[in-house]
């Protein structure tokens, strides 16, 4: 088995190298990931700048390529002009801190997943629910038996997943389901400072808050210490809504400017 590596923490993160290991017990991994943290970043390309390819050594060995671009970047290129034989699955994580609710939209994590889709194959997102001192041991465990599963015995279409792991060991796990997107967010919270030259400035700060309780949402799910499993998609257009707003008078709306 072939797996193309990435993240939005950047190349040197300790979740990166947490799932490197466990997928090097399974099969051959290749690191493509930002030489920068790239949290946040959503479904960023890069079209303006070049984009450098380093290799990147670590204890004496080769570790892996450091891009100088986004998650996205780092699929693509990874892809289409690195790897010699195209991977079985791309994995990106772990990321530090969860990825849930209208959050996805923001996280360069999930994208990587998502343009791996794009491209034809599985991708797989994880992350752990604790920022300031997560614990990968349950996602690198499960992430590791998942992509062996989805890599042996492929879906009939390529899918990505949003995966999201409680912090700690996989001993004090509760179960993993499979869960819809919900509705939980960033309460915005910004912080305002003034530099020593008079600038003002704004630290973005905000937590996730829970906007919706339904047991099938991913952040009930990985509140209740169980594994969250999403399904997700690149195409934004499945809307519920898309029946009403195929009612309006659109042409009216055209011919009476």
């Amino acid at each position: 088995m072939r797996f193309l590596l990435t993240n939005d923490d950047g190349i040197y993160a300790q979740g990166l190298a947490s799932i490197k290991q466990a997928l090097e017990e399974i099969g051959e991994v290749m690191v493509i990931a930002p030489v920068t943290e790239q949290s946040a970043v959503g479904h960023a390309i890069t079209i303006s700048d070049p984009l450098k390819v380093i290799p990147i050594h670590r204890s004496g060995q080769f570790y892996g390529y450091g891009i100088t671009g986004s998650p996205a970047d780092c699929v693509k290129l990874g892809v289409s002009c690195i790897m010699e034989r195209p991977p079985d699955l791309v994995v990106s994580g772990i990321n530090r801190g969860e990825d849930v609710g209208i959050n996805v939209l923001y996280s360069g994590t999930v994208s990587a997943a998502t343009e791996a889709l794009i491209l034809g194959y599985t991708g797989i997102a994880l992350s752990v629910d604790n920022y300031l001192a997560p614990d990968y041991r349950a996602a690198s465990v499960f992430g590791a038996r998942l992509a062996s599963t989805l890599a042996t015995r492929p879906l009939a279409t390529p899918v990505a997943l949003n995966v999201n792991c409680p912090s700690g060991p996989i001993s004090e796990v509760r179960g993993a389901r499979i869960t819809r997107q919900g509705d939980s967010r960033i309460v915005d919270s910004f912080v305002k400072r003034e530099s020593p030259r008079g600038t003002v400035y704004y630290w973005q700060g905000g937590l996730t808050k829970i906007m919706d309780e339904s047991e099938d949402t991913d952040a009930v799910c990985l509140k209740n210490r169980m594994i969250s499993i999403t399904p997700i998609n690149y195409r934004l257009g499945r809307d519920p809504h898309a029946a009403e707003l195929r009612e309006l008078d659109l042409e009216a709306m055209i011919s009476g400017i």
